[in-house]
């Protein structure tokens, strides 16, 4: 999870201008080519480019850029702020923030003294200028945690907001492809078809889970249980061969143990976000591209479930989806596009 790291500037000077007599840097630019080694400012922290990148955004991914102080050590500045180091075992209220192996973090939910890694339900990161650190890139998300708030009025507390921008470092060109209209209309269409798929992000678990999703002709198996492969998360993934796929391809071992999916909002969130950008399904593209090539929304529902809903399958269902599709594209400020029905 990337994060916007910060560090305390000694007395004499300020931050910046401790960075700027340090370093080279230019202030980001989006769409500008970045090698690896450029150094560059982004609200009010530094990031050093790990890898080449059309300009992808700082916080999308520390596989594109890493937090650093440029001074030549981690832990990109940001502003001072009142801080105290994080003590195991010590109360903590929302709003708190402390230093923990050099970040900060603000307590999200009040807490016995957590680990502020352990979880992005009760700390997220801090850049310490007045601003959430919002881990994996929540900063340049398109939708607002108070917007997704609206989407989801009675979501269930596991799918978190941090827990879905932490799951879109894995994935940097989710949302972030095309103009700020299609941008808006893949997150719009990615949300709409996981608040069908669990009704409004209420289920994390299907409801019948006794289902036979074993594919037994696969040479793996299904090690967790024949009846193990029930559907998960917002997409709610299903199948051995779905978990084995997202599994592999996010490093995590969810054919053995798939629940995962269940008890991990991140990975939760992930497993739907692998799917969206990797996966055709019953479909011929996935849904990630059939948004940003301009096919439309409905063959994102043809990749999802259009064996039983498309070509007259379950209209209803199909309208379900696009209505959600709408009411979320009216919340962000654009239109939904043609091509809504499969």
């Amino acid at each position: 999870m990337a994060a916007a790291l910060a560090v305390i500037a000694p007395a004499a000077s300020s931050q910046a201008e401790v960075s700027a007599q340090a370093c080279s840097y230019t202030d980001w630019v989006q769409g500008q080519w970045y090698t690896a080694g450029s150094i560059v400012r982004f609200e009010g922290a530094y990031y050093i480019a790990e890898h080449d990148n059309p300009g992808y955004s700082p916080t999308v991914s520390t596989w594109y850029w890493e937090p650093t102080s440029c001074d030549g050590g981690g832990g990109g500045g940001g502003g001072t702020c009142t801080y105290t180091d994080w003590v195991q075992g010590q109360w903590y209220v929302t709003g708190a923030i402390v230093r923990f192996e050099g970040s900060f973090y603000i307590a999200e939910h009040d807490n016995p003294g957590y680990s502020p890694t352990v979880s992005t339900w009760y700390w997220d990161p801090y850049n310490c200028n007045g601003g959430g650190g919002g881990g994996g890139g929540g900063g340049s998300f398109v939708v607002s945690e108070a917007q997704f708030n609206q989407m989801f009025p009675s979501r269930n507390s596991f799918y978190t907001y941090s827990g879905l921008v932490e799951a879109m470092s894995a994935f940097p060109a989710f949302a972030k492809t095309g103009s700020d209209t299609v941008k808006k209309q893949e997150a719009a269409a990615f949300l709409a078809n996981a608040s069908h798929e669990t009704g409004g992000l209420v289920h994390i678990r299907e409801i019948n889970q006794g289902n036979d999703l074993c594919d037994e002709s696969r040479p793996y198996g299904c090690p967790a249980g024949t009846y193990a492969y029930y559907g998960r998360g917002p997409i709610q993934l299903s199948w051995n061969f779905n978990y084995k796929a997202a599994g592999d391809y996010l490093g995590i071992n969810l054919l053995n143990n798939p629940d995962q999916v269940a008890t991990n909002s991140a990975i939760s969130w992930k497993t739907a976000l692998w799917y969206w950008n990797t996966q055709t399904g019953p479909g011929t593209m996935t849904p990630h591209n059939a948004m940003v090539n301009g096919s439309g929304f409905g063959e994102t529902i043809r990749s999802i479930n259009g064996s039983l809903e498309c070509n007259g399958g379950n209209p209803g269902q199909v309208q379900s989806r696009v209505s959600k599709y709408q009411q979320f594209t009216s919340l962000l400020g654009v239109s939904a596009g043609g091509n809504l029905y499969c």
